[in-house]
């Protein structure tokens, strides 16, 4: 696992050996952050089901201001941890270790709101449709905001949920990018 461009541009990070996480492909990796694009500039960037930190630590990268890193798993935070000192930015970002619902609540009870949220849980469980409807509910996601949704193909994702609506897909083999955004 590396880091692909920016400030941090071909550093190697530390991976979770073993089943329990899957790392986004540098392939999916890549084609995200180029569709992201300048909008990852001074933007908050919220990485929910973090894993090891490959994407909030791209997002960083990258150039964004803010960066947010959840996960309820001690030795997938115990590894991102090792991640952020190693590239001495630990103190730049937050780490919460927490689930995904708690994590959202006590954000929106700070009055935390989010540019991108990148949404990568366990496959096929119903975490990714439960993620958006708690962060339309909770309005953590700026107005223009987007949620990218990292998913298994055969995980049918909504058309809406709350008032994200389902702006664009794009397929990697059996992974697929889903993007919401808010209909202004």
């Amino acid at each position: 696992m590396r880091v692909i461009s920016g400030e941090f541009k071909g550093r190697k990070l530390e991976k979770l050996e073993g089943l329990e996480i899957r790392p986004t492909s540098d392939r999916v990796k890549e084609s995200l952050f180029n569709m992201l694009g300048v909008k990852l500039y001074d933007c908050a960037f919220l990485d929910l089901f973090a894993g090891t930190g490959g994407i909030g630590i791209e997002a960083y990268s990258r150039g964004a201001e803010q960066v947010v890193f959840i996960d309820e798993s001690a030795k997938s935070i115990k590894v991102l941890k090792t991640n952020l000192e190693k590239l001495k930015i630990l103190d730049a970002v937050e780490v919460y270790n927490t689930d995904y619902i708690n994590a959202i609540s006590k954000l929106a009870i700070d009055h935390r709101k989010f540019d991108i949220i990148f949404i990568d849980p366990p496959y096929l469980k119903g975490y990714a449709q439960n993620a958006l409807e708690a962060i339309s509910e909770h309005h953590v996601l700026h107005e223009e905001g987007i949620a990218i949704v990292e998913h298994d193909i055969a995980d049918k994702m909504p058309e809406n949920t709350g008032k994200l609506n389902l702006t664009r897909q794009k397929k990697y083999g059996s992974t697929m990018l889903s993007f919401y955004g808010f209909v202004l």
